[in-house]
């Protein structure tokens, strides 16, 4: 089942579910959101819940794309309570497009991004059931930085560059009780400075506050082991940059639920009806290729088992010719 949310000309949030190729929306006033906790307190699941409450008439899911109606599937009502967060390094390869971001840097015996990755491969699929390896995490933002399917991500006037990320991420509620439940799966772009991470490594947890784009969909149910995907950077009607990418277990060197294991462990992340967007990571850049990305570039996000691709123009401003610095009032 996939499941997404629109806005109606009214401005209230439509959810929409689909299995197959046909859309209808689902029977019911309330967001995703107020579903999902509503599951959360009386022990339903999502999937469940949405067969009790029946479907409605069928919608045209490339005409609301179009029309710029789509939403993220999940969204909070305040969004400083939704986060999004992510992992590096988490797949086979990844260490390697790393690497290549950083080539002509000082050379060491081994740099600390691959003695990482190789803690990941060695460390982060414990077969007994136990926590595994922690890896690289990193922070984007809350809701505000959220962007929705379509809309443009916006690469602030300091930026350095800003370049596309295919990443699979899973979408949580926090339970009234602090227990967090998975809605789903979505494809997102962690969309990032990728010039700014080359200038230092250290630099990394700047060059990921920049929004981010999750959905059109949400697949509810396991994460496929193999997810063969594409990634693709538009220019008018040019293809700049075309690419698979992989994700799903079987191309990752840490399973899932250690991933969600190191980012739920902190009681900061388990606070009642909050809303986590945690993306897992990728090995695929169009940066590593040699490609700088320009105003009005489209990204394009696909694979199959997530439905409609997620697409988003870049909206890159023009550095100033002096950076203002930003001022702070005393009271």
């Amino acid at each position: 089942m996939l499941l997404s949310q629109y806005r109606k000309p009214d401005g209230r949030i439509q959810v929409v579910a689909r299995d197959g190729t046909e859309a209808f929306e689902v029977r019911t006033v309330k967001t995703l959101y107020e579903l999902a906790m509503d599951c959360a307190a009386e022990g339903q699941g999502l999937r469940d819940r949405i067969a009790r409450l029946g479907l409605n008439g069928a919608v045209d899911m490339e005409r609301l794309y179009a029309e710029g109606s789509l939403l993220p599937p999940v969204l909070h009502p305040d969004p400083a309570h939704l986060h999004l967060t992510g992992t590096g390094l988490t797949h086979l390869g990844s260490a390697a497009t790393r690497a290549s971001m950083h080539a002509g840097a000082k050379a060491e015996n081994e740099t600390d991004s691959m003695k990482m990755f190789r803690m990941g491969v060695e460390g982060g699929k414990p077969a007994n059931g136990a926590p595994g390896v922690q890896p690289e995490w990193f922070y984007k933002g809350n809701g505000t930085a959220l962007v929705a399917p379509g809309s443009a991500l916006a690469s602030p006037e300091f930026a350095d560059d800003g370049g596309e990320e295919p990443e699979i991420a899973g979408l949580y509620v926090i339970g009234p009780d602090g227990t967090p439940f998975r809605l789903g799966f979505a494809l997102a772009n962690e969309f990032s400075d990728h010039v700014m991470e080359k200038k230092n490594y250290l630099y990394l947890a700047h060059s990921k506050l920049r929004p981010a784009s999750v959905g059109p969909e949400m697949l509810v149910g396991d994460l496929p082991q193999d997810i063969r995907g594409t990634s693709r950077v538009r220019r008018g009607n040019e293809v700049l940059f075309e690419k698979p990418f992989l994700s799903g277990e079987a191309n990752m060197s840490h399973s899932i639920a250690n991933l969600e294991h190191h980012h739920f462990k902190y009681p900061l992340f388990r606070q009642p009806g909050d809303v986590h967007v945690h993306m897992f990571g990728t090995a695929t850049l169009s940066f590593a290729e040699g490609l700088s990305c320009a105003d009005g570039d489209i990204f394009e996000i696909e694979a199959s088992d997530f439905g409609l691709p997620l697409r988003n123009p870049l909206s890159r401003a023009a550095p100033p010719a002096a950076l203002a610095r930003t001022e702070i009032r005393a009271l």
